[in-house]
């Protein structure tokens, strides 16, 4: 197999993943489900630099797909803390939940009205004070649901 046909080879597949990446993005609402197509879009890219990098024999591309996987992590870090508290106050993952929001002065942009939806008080686990022992039914303790 010559370099020209494996580069065009791993260019096919850095253009299938992006492609499927877009797909995702800008087809789904739910947030982990758009955080992880961006993901996908950034490894099509990183897959396209390394092959080009291996074709020219320059670590260029090679050192810049490192750059992307660690801007990734920390990109990674800091989108799952903001899923996790859209959903602590929200109760949903669904982005167009979030239309409204925007500055004070701005006027407001509503794409798609949302049913109203009853949103239950979430019930989130707490911890029992340092020293106590936690209360919790002997039935919840022994029964096992997966076995």
């Amino acid at each position: 197999m010559g370099e020209l046909q494996l580069l065009q080879n791993y260019l096919v597949v850095g253009a299938m993943l992006f492609s499927i990446g877009l797909v995702g993005m800008l087809t789904r609402r739910n947030m982990i489900i758009m955080f992880l197509a961006v993901e996908m879009m950034l490894q099509g890219v990183s897959i396209s630099l390394v092959a080009w990098s291996r074709f020219h024999n320059d670590w260029g591309g090679q050192i810049l797909v490192i750059f992307i996987l660690t801007v990734a992590a920390c990109e990674a870090a800091i989108a799952m803390v903001l899923v996790l508290m859209l959903f602590y106050r929200s109760g949903r993952l669904d982005i167009a939940a979030w239309q409204n929001l925007r500055e004070s002065n701005q006027t407001a942009f509503v794409d798609t009205e949302l049913p109203e939806a009853e949103i239950e008080e979430p019930q989130w686990p707490a911890l029992a004070p340092s020293g106590i022992e936690p209360v919790q039914p002997v039935e919840q303790m022994v029964h096992r649901s997966h076995v």
